[in-house]
C-alpha cells in the first residue's frame, strides 16, 4: 500500500503541485465568535496572505518539496502581494494567471480566544482557475475553492503521468463519481467525511485512501486493510487558521520524497500542531527544521 502510492522519484520533476485557490485573508480576533445576528467587539485585525491552494503549497515547499502552484489572481495589489509570497517559498507561480477586471479572492475569517475560527471566502479570480498544463509532478494536490472541472483536468493530466492525486474536499460539497475516481487520497476532516457519504463511500468508489483529520486528537488512516491512527502533538494553540491546509501540503511534500505514508502522516500532525501556535494563514507554517524538532522531542 505504502510505496505504490509513490511514482517514479526524479529529483528533477517537481514534487508537488498544488491546483488550488489564493487569496487575501482579512483576519479579525475577538473574545468569542458571534452567534447569528450578533455584533461583538474585536481584539485585533490583520491582513495574511491565505486561500488553502496558497496555503498548502507553502506547507509542501516548506516541508521539503519543490513545489509548484496553479492559479488564478486578480491584476491588483492584492494579487501582486500573494504573487511574491509564492517567490519569497521559491514556487513555481508560472502557471498562476493574473487576470484583469476581476479582484483576488479575499477570506473574512472571525478568530474566537480558543483558537476556533470560522471562515466566509470570495472567490474572485479564484473562480476562474483552468487547467491548461501542469508541470511533471509526483504528487498533485487539489482542494474545493475552485472549479471541479479544472480539478478533474489537473487529475487526469496527473494521471497520464503518473503522479498520486490528492484531494482535501474543502468546503465540503457533494463529490461525483468521476471525481472520486481520479482521488487516490482524500483528506476530509471529521465534519467534511460525514457531509461526503462517510469513509466507505469515499473507498468503495476506488479512493485508495483516506485521511480523515481530527484537529488535536490526530488523524486517522483509513485503507482497505484497516484502520492506522496518528497520535496527535500537545501545543499552546492560539489560532487554528491554515491547520488543515498546513497537513495536507506537508504530507504531500513527505509523500513526494519517498517517505511511507505513515511517516508522511505524522510529519504532516506535527506540521499542523505547530501552525496553531501561530496567528494567520502563510506567517503560520512551519519550516522542515521546526518540525522535525518536534518530531524528535516528541518521541
Amino acid at each position: 500500500m505504502t510505496a505504490d502510492l509513490v511514482g517514479r522519484l526524479d529529483t528533477d520533476l517537481v514534487g508537488v503541485c498544488v491546483v488550488g485557490s489564493a487569496n487575501l485573508d482579512l483576519v479579525a480576533t475577538a473574545q468569542r465568535l458571534p452567534q447569528p445576528g450578533e455584533t461583538v467587539l474585536g481584539t485585533d485585525y490583520a491582513e495574511y496572505p491565505g486561500g488553502k491552494g496558497l496555503n498548502q503549497a507553502v506547507a509542501a515547499a516548506r516541508s521539503g518539496a519543490h513545489t509548484a502552484f496553479v492559479g488564478a489572481v486578480g491584476d491588483d495589489a492584492a494579487g501582486h502581494r500573494l504573487l511574491a509570497v509564492l517567490a519569497v517559498d521559491s514556487i513555481d507561480a508560472g502557471r498562476v494567471r493574473c487576470l484583469a477586471d476581476i479582484a483576488t479572492g479575499r477570506a473574512l475569517i472571525g478568530v474566537g480566544s480558543s483558537g476556533e475560527n470560522s471562515i466566509i471566502v470570495v472567490p474572485g479570480a479564484n473562480a476562474l482557475v483552468e487547467i491548461g498544463s501542469l508541470p511533471t509532478a509526483q504528487v498533485v494536490l487539489a482542494q474545493l475553492e475552485v472549479p471541479r472541472q479544472a480539478i478533474v483536468d489537473a487529475f487526469r493530466l496527473a494521471r497520464s503521468n503518473g503522479a498520486t492525486t490528492v484531494l482535501n474536499p474543502a468546503p465540503a460539497v457533494a463529490l461525483d463519481a468521476e471525481l472520486l475516481s481520479l482521488c487516490d487520497v482524500v483528506i476530509p476532516n471529521e465534519h467534511e467525511a460525514e457531509l461526503l457519504g462517510g469513509v466507505d463511500r469515499l473507498l468503495a468508489h476506488g479512493v485508495r485512501a483516506v485521511v480523515v483529520t481530527l484537529g488535536e486528537r490526530g488523524a486517522q488512516l483509513h485503507t482497505a486493510d484497516g484502520v492506522t491512527t496518528i497520535a496527535p502533538f500537545t501545543v499552546a494553540t492560539i489560532d487554528t487558521t491554515a491547520a488543515g491546509d498546513t497537513f495536507c501540503g506537508a504530507f504531500c511534500a513527505r509523500l513526494a520524497i519517498g517517505e511511507p505514508i505513515e511517516a508522511a502522516l505524522r510529519f504532516a500532525s506535527a506540521a499542523a500542531a505547530l501552525s496553531t501556535t501561530r496567528r494567520g494563514a502563510v506567517p503560520s507554517v512551519p519550516y522542515c527544521d521546526e518540525v522535525e524538532a518536534l518530531l524528535t522531542t516528541s518521541g
